[in-house]
């Protein structure tokens, strides 16, 4: 396919409105709700968010992740703290998600401060997760050079090996972060690309609501 070929992609947007007089003051409660939907949808991994950091030398860097928990108006996700996300958390600790569910033509944006989870809460996580997991959470040095793939799977076999009948420790350097939300964006797919933007923004302790133009 020629790349001139995507400019004639076109798909009308018809499933869903938004409406500003209709959604809840919270909008952690509008979250929730459609991110329900898109779970009773069986849409292929419901909770996959892009996670944009800033690298300490100034550049945008996005990945995508996985939502674990949304706690008390936070979202959670967990890592290595020593990856490249981790790195630029710790330098500096602002970031954005981005939630895309095209089969109900949805988006979400949410931005705010992240840190780290406490010890308990990781370490009840690692926990619940499959030891093969855990294992691999152990032995890689996400986002470091690695000699092979061979090296890094002999390594896992090894250390598999090792703790048949143990209990996998969390590693320090793996745990949870959580980002707590100043700015949350909901976008409907309309028709005519006339879509539906209904932005909260903190202010004062509570959510300001208002709908942007698309």
């Amino acid at each position: 396919m020629k790349n001139k070929d995507l400019a004639g992609f076109r798909k009308e947007y018809a499933m869903a409105s938004l409406d500003l007089a209709k959604v809840p003051a919270d909008p952690i409660l509008l979250f929730n709700r459609w991110l329900d939907e898109a779970i009773r949808q069986a849409l292929p991994e419901p909770n996959a968010m892009t996670l944009a950091t800033i690298t300490p030398g100034g550049r945008p860097a996005a990945r995508v992740v996985l939502l674990k928990e949304v706690d008390n108006g936070s979202f959670v996700f967990y890592t290595n703290y020593n990856s490249q996300k981790g790195l630029d958390l710790k330098d500096n600790p602002q970031a954005a998600l981005v939630f895309l569910w095209l089969e109900l033509q949805r988006q979400v944006r949410v931005s705010g401060r992240v840190d780290k989870v406490d010890s308990a809460t990781s370490d009840a996580y690692f926990a619940s997760r499959p030891r093969q997991s855990q294992i691999g959470a152990v032995v890689s040095p996400q986002s470091q050079p690695i000699k092979s793939r061979k090296a890094l799977e002999q390594e896992f076999e090894a250390l598999q090996s090792r703790t048949k009948e143990q209990v996998i420790q969390r590693p320090a350097h793996w745990g949870g972060y959580r980002l707590m939300p100043d700015s949350i964006e909901f976008w409907q797919g309309r028709e005519s690309r006339l879509h539906d933007r209904i932005l909260y923004t903190m202010k004062n302790a509570s959510w300001e609501i208002r709908c942007l133009a698309p």
